[in-house]
């Protein structure tokens, strides 16, 4: 079975207590045209993290988005997600594989080292993630990572590069020129005054429209 794709928006959900509320922006970004979604809730307990990732995991299947679980591959196991994105201290890829499958994406935090990113892929890594590019809000200490980097990174890489870490509107389009094939964005998404809108002006840096 193909592997879903990663590509275009990639919009990492905001802390949110309240899953009716969580679903409500999450519509509104895959009705403007998120491609993936990744569920990151770091202040959840595990009652509602297994609520909200089974809430999600129904939605992006209304809209053909690819779902992807951070940190935790069992949740993403119980859920039916499409994957799993592993941070620096979330576990082997091997791990994760051995509890979702070879059909199911692995996706690896590779901060600003390409190496890592070399060696993620060599381990069986679907995709890899650059970044911090900008300052992010999220994660104000974050490592800063050059567009320098990701353009190299790509010349040697043949799986998906995500780009995340403070990108907007404004600043998205040189990442994509440099090779990244997804913008993860979390602030200018979940801040805009008309997440739909705003989901919908990122996908246009990739040359979509959504209805």
């Amino acid at each position: 079975m193909k592997k879903r794709a990663i590509e275009g928006l990639y919009a990492i959900t905001p802390d949110e207590p309240h899953t009716i509320a969580l679903l409500d922006k999450v519509r509104q970004a895959l009705q403007g045209g998120a491609q993936v979604l990744q569920y990151r809730n770091k202040s959840a307990d595990s009652v509602l993290r297994l609520q909200q990732a089974h809430a999600l995991r129904q939605l992006t299947r209304e809209f053909g988005a690819t779902f992807i679980v951070n940190d935790d591959a069992r949740l993403a196991a119980q859920v039916g997600a499409d994957g799993v994105h592993l941070g620096g201290e979330d576990g082997g890829i091997a791990a994760a594989r051995a509890l979702l499958g070879e059909a199911k994406i692995v996706g690896v935090s590779c901060y600003n080292r390409a190496p890592l990113a070399f060696e993620a892929v060599r381990q069986g890594a679907d995709y890899v993630a650059f970044g911090a590019f900008f300052a992010s809000a999220v994660k104000p200490g974050a490592v800063q990572a050059e567009v320098s980097m990701l353009q190299a990174a790509r010349r040697e890489l043949c799986v998906p590069i995500v780009a995340i870490g403070g990108i907007t509107l404004q600043n998205g389009a040189a990442l994509i020129a440099a090779g990244a094939d997804a913008l993860a964005v979390i602030s200018a998404l979940w801040n805009a005054p008309d997440i739909e809108q705003a989901a919908r002006d990122f996908s246009t840096l990739f040359g979509r429209t959504s209805a």
